[in-house]
């Protein structure tokens, strides 16, 4: 294996060693009348989207005077309506607003908010208090027990990018983890795949061994999987013709190649990836600003190209930040950690509008917005009403749903 290929290995097969959840007992209901599966598309902002700056309360006394250096002004905001706008730099988001097709999750978080990148992600990546000690995450949970499929391909579950996040983390069906190919293609050396490798039968434990055996067996399919399953994703990112021009930035690319995914025949039904930089604790302004010019023609790009097959028009597309940031700007033009911000659900079957309850800009938890809504009710509306999928069985409770799926 070269380089690449056994990080793909070793960030896939360290799954396998992780704590096991018995696979729940869940019924896969995929909605007959769109006549395709659905794909769950879940897209980290990594380090803590300034909410504020985003999904902006411009007409807020409060705010206006809590940001001076950061502070989006009224005249540049692109108006939802009276009291809420949206970043100047978000006009495809604001678009697929006003056409029907985009929610706005307002107050998202969840009970006893932590302020720490890696403990919160934890949270939000096993939909679970207690994190990763309690098992999978809960895309993989959601693999597991939720996605039945007769002989489940390896690349059921695909995350694009540097390192797969822990939400698709599973003892039973870990996730390919790959760099975008088209990243490659666009900016580096690596060149474009020309043929698909095909599948071999995954290594079954031999019978005859037992203990330290039969986890190195288990590996060694693991690893033939994951060598496979890379050749077939690249070979499908290079061959896919896309409907939209894409940016040709990074994140663009990694939505080009979540598209082949969607549209490349391989059995893919969960996509993960990230945009990063997020973490504006100085000089906020610029750099997210930046952010945003790089956010929406990406997702615009990504949106049209799917509004024009039937696989694309079943996507459900959720955006994410793993919590949001203060409300009072510090000393370095920036913002520090926070708590509750806003979701983003999109596609062709969301019933776009406004959801949840606005946080409240004067009752603050130590300095932060507290949270209206918890995040589970977004992965449980997006299970129950988007996948069929019973959202309890993997989310270990039931939450209320938020009815923002057609």
């Amino acid at each position: 294996m070269n380089p690449i290929q056994r990080r793909q290995f070793l960030t896939t097969g360290a799954a396998l060693f992780g704590a096991a959840l018995a696979p729940t007992s869940i019924v896969f209901g995929a909605r007959a009348s769109r006549g395709v599966d659905p794909t769950l598309v879940v897209i980290q902002l990594s380090g803590g989207n300034d909410g504020l700056s985003t999904v902006v309360p411009y007409a807020d006394r409060v705010y206006k005077k809590a940001r001076r250096q950061t502070l989006i002004a009224e005249d540049d905001v692109l108006k939802i309506d009276e009291r809420l706008g949206l970043h100047p730099s978000l006009q495809r988001l604001h678009n697929l607003h006003a056409s029907g097709k985009l929610a706005i999750v307002e107050g998202v978080g969840y009970p006893d908010g932590i302020r720490s990148h890696f403990k919160s992600l934890e949270v939000w990546h096993t939909a679970r208090a207690r994190g990763r000690v309690t098992g999978p995450g809960w895309l993989g949970r959601l693999a597991e027990g939720g996605l039945k499929v007769e002989s489940p391909d390896p690349e059921l579950v695909v995350h694009l990018g540097q390192s797969a996040p822990y939400s698709v983390h599973s003892s039973e069906h870990p996730a390919v983890a790959l760099a975008s190919p088209t990243s490659y293609r666009w900016f580096g050396d690596t060149p474009g795949v020309e043929i698909v490798c095909e599948h071999q039968p995954t290594a079954e434990p031999n019978p005859a061994t037992s203990g330290r055996d039969d986890a190195l067996a288990k590996m060694r399919g693991v690893m033939h999987d994951a060598q496979a399953s890379s050749l077939e994703i690249r070979a499908a990112a290079a061959r896919y013709k896309p409907k939209a021009e894409y940016p040709r930035t990074p994140f663009g690319a990694q939505l080009q190649d979540v598209a082949s995914l969607i549209h490349g025949d391989l059995g893919t039904r969960v996509i993960s990836t990230s945009l990063g930089g997020f973490d504006t604790h100085s000089n906020q302004k610029g750099r997210h600003d930046n952010l945003m010019g790089t956010l929406d023609p990406a997702l615009g790009a990504f949106l049209q190209d799917l509004n024009g097959t039937p696989e694309g028009r079943s996507t459900i597309v959720v955006v994410f930040s793993e919590f949001g940031r203060r409300v009072q700007e510090n000393g370095s033009r920036g913002t520090d950690h926070g708590m509750a911000g806003p979701m983003f659900v999109m596609g062709h079957n969301v019933k776009g509008g406004l959801y949840g309850k606005a946080p409240s800009m004067t009752e603050l938890d130590k300095g932060d917005l507290k949270f209206t809504t918890d995040f589970r009710s977004v992965y449980a509306t997006v299970l129950d009403e988007g996948l069929g999928v019973n959202s309890k069985a993997v989310l270990g409770k039931r939450y209320p749903r938020l009815g923002f799926l057609a």
